[in-house]
């Protein structure tokens, strides 16, 4: 049962991984909770981290342990001898159902599994992760093409006015 706290959450956004969304396809997003060292957490409240090379994957074909890689945390400038490795793998929390889920899809379809951002909620560090299709290089082109369109749609909507207001 939840308490009522959970419910009044602030989240603040750490760091998200822009280029995911224009590499891959997203097929699906879930929440999890990160494994992290005291001075891990007071970098990321710092905001000194980068998604920029991380990925996921499960300890081995038969675990279903999910570890986070290359996730960047600058170590703690007022750490001592117990600060953390930078990119040390860190397990991630989910449910067990799904955690099945997840190696399901990964291993049936080839899909991968890429993080999209680190937040707090409330005290709780969590992030957000994707299972991915990759998308093609054409699909990519696309995406800009339409993305181009409607910033033209909206840049000629903001010049033209409207003869009612004058």
């Amino acid at each position: 049962m939840k308490s009522i706290d959970t419910f009044n959450r602030s989240e603040k956004l750490v760091v998200s991984n822009r280029k995911a969304r224009h590499e891959y396809e997203i097929i699906s997003a879930y929440e999890a909770g990160i494994v992290l060292q005291g001075t891990e957490v007071k970098s990321l409240r710092a905001g000194q981290s980068s998604l920029q090379d991380a990925h996921s994957k499960f300890l081995n074909k038969n675990s279903l342990e999910l570890y986070l890689y290359g996730f960047h945390i600058s170590p703690y400038e007022q750490g001592s001898y117990a600060n953390h490795t930078p990119k040390r793998p860190r397990k991630l929390l989910l449910n067990h159902s799904e955690l099945k889920r997840i190696k399901n899809v990964i291993t049936e379809k080839k899909y991968v599994l890429i993080p999209l951002s680190v937040y707090f909620s409330g005290h709780i560090a969590k992030i957000e992760l994707a299972v991915c299709r990759p998308k093609k290089k054409y699909d990519k082109r696309e995406a800009l093409k339409a993305k181009e369109q409607k910033r033209e749609i909206s840049r000629k909507m903001k010049t033209f006015k409207s003869p009612l207001h004058h």
